[in-house]
């Protein structure tokens, strides 16, 4: 990934959101409709002092206070997201981890209307032809030590000045990812 301009996530407060939001703006980079991916955080110091080479041919400058991602290998197609995120468990020297996952929403106003008793691929077929549909990209990042963070970037306003951030923006994907640390 590439170092990200003052403007973006060097401006956030925490390390974590720094890298939640380079995550985002590295995904916005690719556009939209991609696959899931995963990405180990790394500390940044440590990845300097340990891997040295790698370190400068990531750029890395000195700032002790933050994580790399590093992007895995692809997910298997077809599996899905949670029976696959039961299958990873990570080395010591991964802090943690993040994933990026698109997705279709409803706002609340339109929970009331979705029919009972629909199947799970029913469900996503009526919530992808109902017209107050957004598309959404959700990153999110766990640490070993518990911390979270999300973004979120809406589709029809896909800007880096309009992604709403927060620790509990969605808190069943942050639990799977914290799920891979234990064990």
């Amino acid at each position: 990934m590439s170092n990200v301009s003052p403007s973006g996530p060097a401006m956030a407060a925490s390390p974590l959101t720094r890298a939640v939001l380079e995550i985002d703006e590295y995904a916005a980079g690719l556009g939209w409709d991609q696959p899931a991916r995963l990405f180990a955080l790394v500390d940044t110091a440590r990845l300097r002092a340990q891997e040295p080479r790698l370190a400068s041919q990531l750029g890395l400058g000195d700032d002790a206070a933050s994580y790399t991602p590093i992007e895995q290998d692809k997910l298997p197609r077809g599996k899905p997201l949670d029976e696959f995120l039961g299958t990873v468990a990570w080395p010591d020297a991964v802090a943690g981890c993040a994933m990026t996952v698109e997705r279709l929403m409803l706002p609340p106003s339109a929970e009331a209307q979705v029919p009972q008793g629909l199947s799970e691929k029913q469900l996503a077929t009526w919530v992808a032809g109902h017209p107050d549909r957004q598309e959404v990209r959700m990153t999110v990042a766990v640490l070993r030590g518990g911390a979270r963070e999300a973004a979120i970037r809406l589709r029809e306003k896909d800007s880096a000045t309009e992604v709403l951030t927060g620790p509990d923006l969605v808190p069943g994907l942050a639990e799977a990812l914290a799920a891979t640390f234990e064990g």
